[in-house]
């Protein structure tokens, strides 16, 4: 099957080349004049071949991340009309505004329907949290996600936080004894369900660093901690002990603290690097402030740990601190 359409909007639609190849690439077709420039500059080709656009999927994922916002009326509609044009199909709105051919008659059925026709780096935020969420809590719909997204700021925000803050959406607040955790809870249910989410993300990017130098793995190691710390409204501090070739031993959280502070004791750093057989370690901790700027009491604290470490001939790489999006190496910074 050739060019079947996958996004209609007006007299637009975004296709398959081949349907069943997941690799093919997409065809734009339809009323592009009003959006020539914009299909340019998201890579796409016009194809005299095929008298239409042609785009690969990260391509087509630009078009439409900048067509979602853009109203019915701003573009044109087959037979003139500022409305879809009535193809005897059941068409289902998404989030977006965009719309896809679907036969089931629930909306929500309608809606997967659509989405399971997509490649996922086309889904709208929302979308991607409709899936997620709607088998969790099907008598919540789509608004769930987007309000999950817009109280903590996006995905990251949304997965650290903890399961009271859930419980400010009205249809998650706790109906019995406030305190108890109770899995019967939606606010507690959700919360199990995202931090579910977070494991998985993180890790699969722990596993980018494990059974090999993590040196040599630097990127791959700082994906890990960003995805892993960032988030936190809480100081941790995190140790990962290496052996003698520098391949991951153990990766543990030593303590949690307050917003700005978390406790970290040499004697107990020596004492676990020795019982664990570690030739040497990165020390790790976040910033719940988003800055990374190392602290007075930060480098003070790095070099009483270094102290001691060094008395039983054990390395300190680095000293990374974690914050929004950025991070502070104290080795970078000359700092040990």
């Amino acid at each position: 099957m050739t060019g079947e359409p996958v996004l209609r909007l007006g007299a637009i639609t975004i296709s398959r080349d081949d349907y069943f190849d997941d690799s093919s690439g997409y065809l734009i077709r339809g009323g592009t004049f009003a959006i020539d420039d914009l299909l340019t500059a998201s890579g796409c080709r016009w194809s005299s071949v095929h008298q239409a656009w042609t785009a690969d999927g990260a391509a087509a994922g630009r078009v439409v991340a900048q067509l979602r916002g853009q109203s019915w009326a701003e573009f044109p509609s087959a037979g003139g009309q500022d409305s879809l044009p009535h193809l005897g199909l059941a068409e289902e709105p998404c989030i977006s505004g965009w719309t896809v051919a679907g036969l089931a008659a629930d909306p929500r059925e309608r809606r997967l329907n659509r989405l399971a026709r997509l490649p996922p780096e086309l889904w709208a935020d929302e979308e991607v949290l409709e899936i997620l969420l709607g088998d969790a809590f099907p008598e919540l719909g789509p608004e769930l996600g987007a309000w999950l997204l817009e109280r903590f700021g996006g995905f990251g925000g949304m997965l650290a936080a903890d399961a009271p803050r859930y419980a400010e959406h009205p249809t998650l607040a706790p109906v019995g004894v406030v305190g108890v955790v109770n899995a019967r809870e939606r606010h507690v249910r959700l919360a199990l369900l995202l931090k579910a989410v977070a494991q998985v993300m993180q890790r699969s990017l722990r596993e980018q660093i494990q059974d090999r130098p993590v040196i040599g793995s630097w990127t791959a190691l700082l994906d890990y901690l960003q995805a892993a710390m960032q988030h936190e409204t809480a100081e941790h501090f995190r140790l990962l002990f290496l052996d003698r070739k520098n391949i991951l031993i153990r990766d543990e959280v030593q303590s949690r603290g307050t917003v700005d502070h978390t406790p970290l004791y040499p004697r107990e750093v020596v004492k676990r690097a020795l019982e664990l057989g570690a030739s040497a370690l990165i020390m790790v901790h976040n910033h719940p402030s988003g800055d990374p700027t190392p602290s007075q009491a930060d480098i003070d604290m790095t070099r009483q740990v270094l102290a001691a470490l060094a008395q039983v001939n054990i390395t300190v790489h680095d000293h990374i601190i974690v914050g929004r999006n950025r991070h502070a190496s104290f080795k970078t910074q000359k700092l040990i």
